[in-house]
């Protein structure tokens, strides 16, 4: 065969070039300003490292927007373990608002029951789940459902033993088990009790057992821990600290044929599975960089986000929180930007919380500004009319966050929330007015929660077993407004 030899395409400037017959130095505006080119190419070495750094930086963007799912696990992982002491099959209950202050837009409502097993360390792990008005389930380390347990379960309610088994690792031959496989070595496990009885709720919660399978015959009760007043925090850390927890969780994890291409792009700023993460100055900074703006383009995603069906009615600001699959993918993409727009607001998913079936599971809206399209200011006072009876079988709930963290707003007061399961003010009609602001409303005190002056904040409204009204749009919750 003859050797067909292929000549490179022309750019803009070197067709200008060879036109005019001159080798001079040639210029091409770009966003990142004016490269300088020599017959076609990069000038100097100096206009190549520029380059250079600017594909790290957007590559170090974009991996931030891309690892959110994952560092927000790896984070409570790692504050459980190194504030609370909590171990492979021990399990912390967080219940007070002081307690969830580190957890991603957490409920103020019911108690969270939540472990963080190492696969590796406990082999296949037993989660013997109690009956009882619960919702639970099992997530691996992307934050993507592999059971739901209790209501929205198999279980359906009636409590069962699940046998979670890590990726290489054998499923034991063994009846009476309702076996889970998880593609991640560290998994999520988790439950909150929706009793409105503290009594049984807790009853239910000291049921819970979970312990390694090889240890079944001799198991002990499972540990509960309590954070205790202890400062700690699941929110995915800012600046070199992010990509210093991805780095660790990348070593413990494998690597999914999803991401190799995105493990490519990280390998020239350190971060390579197998070798020590010892980013040089240059890839410090970059990092850096790369987090802050990446980060900006999260809090866009999130709280202004352009993802088409997103909003719940049309001409109200309330938005569907969940706007993307939990398995987190389409059928021709992995959902990076749905996923994205949920894991920097919001923490782990299931099958019960995007479910379509009436009274069962919980749905979720949120609203990020008033009806005049204006952000949520801690320093003005807002009043949300709640019409009677909002589509729910169990309860509903409005909670109020700290746009910067996006936890239960520290108010001093330990208020975050108003529900129907608490003694709140009514109309004469059954509707109720639930206010937020810096500024208690006279008689009213019972439907306040205290914003803070100089902090933006967002709501969500939760319905508990929605019904189909909720479904249907039909719900006509009005946005907020600035009280007068």
């Amino acid at each position: 065969m003859p050797r067909i030899l292929r000549l490179p395409m022309l750019t803009a400037a070197t067709a200008a070039v060879l036109a005019c017959g001159t080798t001079s130095a040639q210029t091409v505006d770009t966003r990142i300003g004016k490269i300088d080119l020599f017959e076609g190419v990069p000038a100097s070495a100096q206009t190549v490292q520029k380059l250079f750094d600017e594909s790290d930086f957007q590559r170090a963007s974009q991996a931030y927007v891309w690892a959110l799912p994952l560092v927000g696990f790896a984070q409570w992982q790692a504050d459980a373990r190194n504030v609370f002491g909590a171990k492979d099959t021990d399990m912390v209950i967080y219940q007070s608002v002081q307690d969830k202050l580190g957890i991603l837009t957490a409920n103020a409502t019911t108690p969270y029951i939540i472990g963080l097993p190492d696969l590796s360390k406990t082999g296949p792990l037993v989660i013997d789940y109690p009956a009882g008005n619960s919702a639970g389930g099992v997530g691996d380390f992307w934050q993507r459902p592999l059971t739901d347990m209790g209501e929205t379960g198999p279980d359906a309610g009636k409590g069962g033993k699940y046998l979670v088994v890590g990726p290489g690792q054998e499923a034991p031959r063994a009846n009476g088990y309702r076996v889970v496989h998880s593609p991640t070595v560290n998994i999520f496990v988790a439950f909150r009790a929706l009793d409105a009885d503290p009594a049984k709720a807790n009853s239910l919660i000291q049921k819970f057992r979970m312990y390694s399978y090889a240890d079944r015959a001799s198991s002990s009760p499972t540990r509960f821990l309590r954070p205790d007043g202890r400062k700690w925090s699941q929110v995915p850390p800012r600046g070199l600290a992010y990509w210093e927890r991805l780095a660790d969780i990348i070593q413990r994890e494998p690597v999914m044929e999803r991401d190799r291409v995105m493990m490519g792009m990280l390998q020239p700023l350190g971060l390579e599975k197998g070798k020590p993460f010892a980013p040089d100055e240059r890839q410090r900074k970059i990092l850096e960089d790369g987090a802050k703006i990446g980060e900006l383009f999260a809090q866009a995603n999130a709280f202004d986000g352009r993802a088409p069906g997103a909003q719940y009615r049309s001409g109200a600001q309330w938005r569907y929180v969940i706007a993307f699959d939990p398995s987190q993918e389409s059928k021709y993409y992995t959902q990076v930007d749905g996923r994205a727009d949920y894991f920097y607001q919001a923490v782990t998913t299931s099958k019960g919380m995007v479910t379509r079936t009436p009274g069962v599971g919980q749905a979720y809206l949120a609203e990020y500004r008033d009806k005049d399209d204006q952000v949520l200011d801690g320093s003005k006072n807002y009043v949300l009319h709640v019409p009677a009876n909002p589509p729910a079988k169990l309860f509903w709930s409005l909670t109020v966050y700290d746009t910067d963290q996006r936890v239960l707003i520290d108010n001093g007061k330990g208020v975050a929330d108003k529900s129907s399961r608490q003694d709140l003010l009514k109309n004469a009609d059954g509707s109720v007015d639930i206010y937020v602001g810096a500024d208690a409303p006279s008689g009213k005190e019972k439907n306040w929660i205290p914003s803070v002056p100089g902090k933006a904040w967002f709501a969500m409204f939760r319905l508990y077993g929605p019904l189909q009204p909720y479904f249907d749009a039909a719900f006509e919750l009005p946005d907020f407004e600035q009280a007068r």
